[in-house]
């Protein structure tokens, strides 16, 4: 079609319309200005500090006000003065920084392969597991969600239900990819299915006997190639793995509330965490759509490693008697989500 189209306008049967000066999809000037003025207060409420999402409207405002060559001319000179900005330092760090989280000296430049994950087990159907779940089955991971009552392990299933109905009635999932998704996920009460199993992640409460016990469990019940991961965001993981034989497949996944939708997660390694589980842990990461990055097992890891001063400051003031309203608008005016 397109090579027929073509030499037709060769051999004078169509027009050679040229797109720059095609107006035919605009809307008459007030209605253009009406959705620019609204795309203003989109960009602004979800990025208040950008300012490029702005000159990009107005670059189309002065292409539809005064013409194409009036809108290329502003387009040109705006970037050529956003291109030195700090602003677009910052952006092209992040992009790169983004993309070397997949390189880690001793575990991917080592020519390791990642093993494949068939089925996929997490302890606990609380807020953290049940939304782990839900990330997993959405990337098409068998999940055996374990509990350790009936009542714990429905509650546990209708969470990650009701994860998933969001979806639907946001418009990002269909009906019929709803119920594939829900017949990924199997409950379970004890250990009996956990042979099958090539990754675990608990997600139990911050208790260190309780996570030493369950890990002493894993390692009876799970086969000897099974990664053995834990979501803790405090515990040291040579605590955790103490009571156990297996601490080279002991690491961290560390994931952020909700977990199904906060696109980062921590995968914390020991001294002893073997390099294969980390490269294997790294591409269920990416399957799962997380941008995942390998932390030292350290206080706070990486995020709460920097919350904790963020934190702290925050409350010196509040200790100096300064009004927290104040102090939470500095922190959002400054660019944070929340306060």
């Amino acid at each position: 079609t397109a090579r027929r189209w073509a030499l037709d306008i060769c051999e004078l049967r169509k027009p050679w319309i040229k797109s720059l000066y095609k107006t035919d999809k605009l809307e008459p000037l007030g209605e253009a200005r009406e959705i620019l003025k609204f795309a203003r207060a989109q960009a602004r409420k979800q990025a208040a500090n950008l300012e490029h999402p702005l000159i990009c409207i107005d670059v189309i405002e002065e292409g539809i006000v005064s013409g194409p060559q009036a809108g290329l001319w502003k387009e040109a000179n705006a970037f050529q003065g956003l291109l030195f900005s700090d602003t677009c330092k910052s952006l092209l760090h992040v992009f790169f920084s983004q993309r070397a989280t997949s390189k880690v000296p001793g575990a991917t430049d080592l020519g390791l392969m990642p093993r494949k994950i068939t089925k996929v087990a997490i302890l606990g159907g609380g807020l953290m597991g049940s939304g782990i779940a839900t990330a997993m089955i959405l990337s098409n991971y068998p999940v055996l969600l374990k509990e350790v009552n009936e009542k714990f392990l429905n509650a546990g299933i209708d969470r990650i239900k009701a994860n998933l109905q969001s979806r639907v009635r946001k418009g990002k999932m269909t009906e019929e990819r709803y119920e594939k998704a829900l017949s990924l996920l199997s409950g379970a009460l004890g250990y009996e299915k956990f042979k099958e199993v090539d990754l675990v992640i608990e997600a139990v409460i911050e208790n260190v006997k309780l996570k030493q016990q369950i890990f002493a469990d894993l390692e009876k019940y799970c086969p000897s190639h099974c990664i053995l991961a834990t979501n803790t965001s405090t515990i040291d993981l040579n605590l955790i793995g103490e009571k156990t034989k297996s601490q080279d497949r002991i690491v961290g996944a560390h994931f952020f509330s909700p977990a199904h939708v906060m696109p980062l997660l921590e995968i914390v390694r020991t001294q002893h965490t073997s390099a294969q589980v980390v490269v294997d842990l790294l591409d269920v990461g990416k399957r799962i759509k997380k941008t995942p990055i390998v932390v030292g097992n350290c206080t706070g890891f990486a995020v709460n490693r920097m919350f904790f001063p963020y934190t702290q400051s925050a409350l010196l003031f509040v200790d100096y008697g300064m009004d927290v309203y104040k102090i939470d608008r500095a922190c959002t005016k400054f660019g944070m989500p929340m306060g």
